[in-house]
């Protein structure tokens, strides 16, 4: 018998918010990113479901693309990080992959290795965020290098502040002013501008987390509140049942001490499968639906869950529900991340090798 953990991608759920984004983009036309392997959700899975309804797929890793252009996808792949040596190049040029350049040399690279002027290109800016783009001089001196050497040239940044109090407009008035006079197509909003600032879409947007069932902002808006649904339930099974009497503790470190007798679950889950080792005591879990909390430290295969409130039903073989659906209710992996101290992006992208994955329609 196999183990009982795994992941359930609901691609209904991802067509659902593909759905919203595709509403709040207006006329913009829709990347959907999928990056580290669609953001642990499988990057063949959701390229499948969404290639009928999107525009294109935005990602970074190189063999991926060239996987996907294999597998007879043939949408636009954008590159969000370029090229990263000139012997990548003949690869984007066969598989007519768009790169994403956000320094000079990587130009002359592209020249010297004789780009088609028929292939298009992105150029990204550095309005504020201060890991990769042009600045204002930079843009000038790629767009002399490249004038009648390349295809359709789009402008992009990315927002630092999407999500949170500063929000995009004194980024997107450094890019006016940093492209004054240009009349290139732009790309702007990434998911949290996308659904918090309607005129900072550009041509093209970028949603990514959102697709996923995950709000780009959950202290200001879970993702219910935004109409998105979760598309990775994390689920596996209670294996063993344990009573601690008043004073025992519970996994490595003895980090948790029962103040009264308890009865606890042991589940098949732990730090190996991608659960955060970091949980805390108290971290939500649903086990039959029904809400409950993690105790001590998460093991590399196994965590345990309180039973205590819990009908006498609920034991071996119980369903412990990690994040995502259970029946009719919802455990949001913003919550559990909240509790954890990250955020859902890296729950969904830690979901390891060895937990099988089963999709439903």
């Amino acid at each position: 018998m196999s183990r009982p953990i795994r992941a359930i991608i609901d691609l209904a759920a991802l067509r659902h918010n593909f759905a919203i984004a595709r509403r709040h983009a207006g006329t913009a036309r829709l990347w959907s990113v999928v990056k580290a392997n669609a953001y642990g959700h499988g990057l063949e899975l959701i390229v499948q479901s969404l290639a009928e309804i999107t525009d294109g797929f935005a990602l970074i890793e190189l063999e991926r693309a060239v996987q996907l252009r294999k597998a007879g996808l043939d949408l636009p792949i954008l590159m969000l990080e370029g090229f990263y040596a000139a012997d990548e190049l003949p690869l984007f040029v066969e598989h007519r992959l768009i790169p994403v350049l956000h320094k000079i040399e990587q130009i002359q690279v592209l020249l010297d290795a004789g780009w088609p002027s028929t292939l298009p290109v992105y150029l990204k800016l550095d309005t504020g965020m201060h890991r990769l783009g042009f600045d204002a001089a930079g843009l000038k001196a790629a767009q002399v290098a490249l004038a009648g050497k390349v295809g359709q040239q789009t402008l992009m940044t990315h927002f630092a502040d999407a999500d949170g109090p500063r929000g995009v407009d004194w980024q997107l008035e450094r890019f006016c002013a940093m492209t004054a006079g240009i009349d290139d197509p732009c790309s702007f909003a990434n998911s949290a501008a996308l659904l918090r600032y309607p005129h900072a879409r550009g041509d093209w947007v970028r949603p990514g987390i959102m697709l996923y069932g995950g709000s780009p902002f959950p202290q200001m808006k879970s993702a219910a509140e935004l109409g998105l649904q979760p598309v990775m339930t994390l689920q596996s099974e209670i294996i063993a049942v344990q009573t601690l009497a008043t004073g025992e503790s519970a996994g490595y470190g003895c980090t948790f001490t029962a103040d009264r007798t308890l009865r606890i679950g042991v589940v098949a889950c732990g730090y190996a499968d991608g659960y955060p080792c970091q949980a805390p005591t108290g971290t939500p879990v649903l086990v039959d639906g029904l809400r409950s909390r993690t105790l001590g430290r998460v093991s590399m295969d196994k965590l345990c869950v309180d039973l205590t409130h819990l009908p006498e039903k609920v034991g071996i073989g119980g369903t412990a529900t990690l994040w995502g659906r259970a029946g009719d209710k919802v455990l949001p992996a913003d919550e559990v991340a909240t509790a954890v101290g990250t955020i859902s992006y890296e729950l969904f992208c830690a979901l390891a090798p060895r937990v099988p994955v089963d999709a439903i329609n």
